[in-house]
Order: structure tokens, then sequence, then C-alpha cells
């Protein structure tokens, strides 16, 4: 797994099993990350939506969250909701992403996510990609399924607001859900503001890390 303090980041890896999950759970990173690092290099994996109009909302949306960015994303076609019984495809389609990149971080979904699609993702990453840091990012949905997370990244009060203006802009096919609203958004990332004494963030669960503090 990468070692704290070890380098600049160059390479990236972000998945979600479904359209939105990535800039959800972690867009204001992306946004923050991408212009921090211009020429990010960015793999993106969604297992789910392809061919649809939710693809076309993807790309959209990752192209507008990751800005001066090197974006490879690819759209999967498995179908929402039933993750285990494609679980060849999936592991196949994770496999083929770590043949191609070796990123110095993952943004994955949680592996205690109460969506079965979303912690199969996760245990999948962690299988594929052992030696690297994966940050396992939330969702919030009617499960009830936060919990503590270990890892914050701060938000800017601008990061934040344009990250909800970027999911209120790009994804129209969410806006009838009920949890899909800025109220919810904004929520989440002040709790996790104040659990790391920033005003805004970004909240993630750690499965492992090593540290490279000295002999």
């Amino acid at each position: 797994m990468i070692r704290l303090g070890a380098g600049p980041l160059d390479r990236i890896v972000a998945v979600g099993a479904h359209c939105d999950d990535i800039t959800i759970g972690a867009g204001g990173t992306l946004l923050s990350m991408c212009r921090a690092r211009p020429g990010l290099r960015v793999d993106a994996l969604v297992l789910s939506g392809g061919g649809t109009d939710r693809e076309q909302e993807e790309r959209a949306a990752l192209a507008a969250f990751c800005p001066g960015a090197d974006l490879r994303l690819t759209v999967d076609k498995m179908p929402d909701g039933r993750f285990p019984a494609h679980w060849a495809d999936a592991k196949a389609a994770v496999e083929e992403l770590r043949e191609r990149t070796d990123p110095d971080l993952i943004l994955a979904p949680r592996t205690d996510d109460a969506h079965q699609d979303h912690s199969g993702l996760a245990r999948l990453m962690t299988t594929a990609f052992r030696d690297h840091l994966v940050l396992g990012y939330e969702i919030v949905k009617w499960d009830g399924d936060l919990g503590r997370p270990s890892a914050y990244q701060p938000l800017s009060p601008e990061t934040a607001e344009q990250k909800i203006a970027l999911l209120q802009e790009h994804y129209p096919s969410q806006r009838h859900r009920p949890w899909y609203d800025r109220e919810a958004f904004l929520g989440l990332a002040r709790i996790r503001g104040i659990e790391c004494h920033e005003r805004y963030a970004e909240a993630f669960t750690v499965t492992k890390l090593t540290l490279d503090l000295g002999d």
C-alpha cells in the first residue's frame, strides 16, 4: 500500500458501481486534487450504465469534476442492483483496470457500505490492488449505514458549493430522488468538517495504511 509521505500523486484510480457514485462520494476531493495537480491521470471505472443516458451524464460530470486531468473513463453495462450475479464480469473489469495502471491512490466505495453493489466492488478493489492506498468514500442513503470515518479531505466553501452545483447540473436523471438535494450533500460535508476542525470535508475509511516515519 502507499506509504504516507511517499511523494506526489501522479496517477489515481476512481471506481463506482453506478454512475454518480464517484462524484457524490469523492467529487470535492477530485476537484481539489485535479486543481492542485494539472495533468493528473485519472483512470475511472463505473460498472453500470454503459450505453444509456446515464453514461453520457457520467462522462460530462467526470470531465467537469476533473479539470485539467488526463481522464480515462470506462462505463460498463452490468445491471444495477444485480452485482452478485455478475461477479465474474466485475472481477474481470477490475483486473483489466489493474493491468493498465499503477496508481498512487484509489477512491472506491466502502467495504461496509450496505448496498451490495458498492460493497462488492470495494472488496474487489482491495484484492486486485493489494499494495495501494484505498480510500473508501461514503454515500448517504436510506440504509442509515454511515459510520465513523478514519480519513478526511477538507473542502473549501467554494469547492463544497461547486461540488453540489455540478451534481445538480450533470445528473438530471437523479433530481427526482428525495435524497438528491443540496441539504443532504452540504449537511454531510458540514458534519465531516466539524469532525476534522474544518468548515466542510469529505470523509473516507482506510482499511490499511503503511507509515513511513523514519527508521
